[in-house]
């Protein structure tokens, strides 16, 4: 999302709705939160159930634990049906996770052997 930061979406939730197109919280309000969590999952990507109620949570701008047990039921019946209605997805594999890598240099602890050298050869 760029843009004002929406409530209760933090950088990973952030990055998987701009890889799905949503960008603002206009693209949100537009689909809705099923819609968006739809597309975070036919994307490839793995959100728990937490995303959904975060969707929904910044729509109403409230903490997405403060949701109404009966509003979270309502959102995973539209969710349920709204996926029935999907066909399967086309062999694509899941996307990974969204990570960052650090590499570390070893420090040089002497000569390295080439491919065909053998230890205690001086050719």
């Amino acid at each position: 999302m760029t843009g004002t930061k929406l409530r209760n979406i933090g950088p990973k939730s952030a990055a998987w709705l701009r890889q799905v197109g949503l960008r603002t919280q206009e693209d949100l309000e537009s689909v809705g939160a099923v819609e968006a969590f739809i597309r975070v999952k036919r994307a490839g990507f793995r959100p728990s159930l937490n995303l959904l109620y975060a969707l929904e949570g910044a729509l109403l701008d409230c903490h997405w634990q403060q949701l109404p047990e009966d509003r979270r039921s309502a959102l995973l019946v539209a969710y349920d049906a709204a996926a029935a209605l999907l066909p399967p997805p086309r062999g694509r594999p899941a996307a990974g996770p969204v990570t960052t890598t650090h590499t570390e240099r070893e420090e040089d602890t002497g000569p390295s052997l080439n491919l065909f050298d053998s230890p205690g050869s001086d050719d």
